[in-house]
This record gives structure tokens, C-alpha cells and sequence, in this order.
């Protein structure tokens, strides 16, 4: 099990704030992580490819095709305010 210190090293590192009352919950959690990592270690993974997903993931974009823009006229019809040929938006300052 991971002792106080340890926690505290990893938690000042990890920049995270812990509670006095937080910390024998914490180290028990890290402590179960490892334990889990160091089961992981043991796997014979030689020749297995590294993978960011268990199936296969297509591009989840649609295909990028050139298309007609709609004309600018049409595009500020129902804007409340323009200004040079753009939306005339209002500034954060109240300008």
C-alpha cells in the first residue's frame, strides 16, 4: 500500500489539493490502480499491435466537397445590424 508520504509526494506533483480526511481513501485507491497496472504488466502482450480502440473506427467526418456559399445578401437579410458587407455585432464593453 501506498504510505502517506508517498500520496502526498504524488498529490503535490499531480497539484491536487487532498483533505487530511481524504487521504487514507486515496492512498487505498492508488494502491488498488497499481495493484491493477502491475497485473497488466505480467500479460504476454508480444506481438500485439497497440490500438487507440477495439474496432475499427471510420473517419466520422463527412467528405469535405466544395459547395455554392449563400450569397451574402440573403446571409444579412434578417441580421439587426450590419457593417461592412458583416453582422454588426455589439462590443463587450458596451462600445
Amino acid at each position: 500500500m501506498i504510505d502517506r508520504d508517498e500520496l502526498l509526494h504524488v498529490a503535490r506533483l499531480a497539484r491536487l489539493a487532498l483533505h487530511e480526511d481524504e487521504l487514507d481513501a486515496t492512498a487505498a485507491e492508488l494502491s488498488s490502480i497499481l495493484e491493477h497496472v502491475a497485473v497488466i504488466e505480467e500479460l504476454d502482450l508480444d506481438g500485439v499491435e497497440p490500438t487507440a480502440h477495439i474496432g475499427d473506427v471510420g473517419d466520422s467526418l463527412r467528405a469535405d466537397t466544395v459547395s455554392a456559399s449563400l450569397p451574402r445578401d440573403i446571409a444579412l437579410a434578417p441580421a439587426p445590424a450590419v457593417r461592412d458587407d458583416g453582422f454588426l455585432v455589439p462590443s463587450p464593453q458596451g462600445e
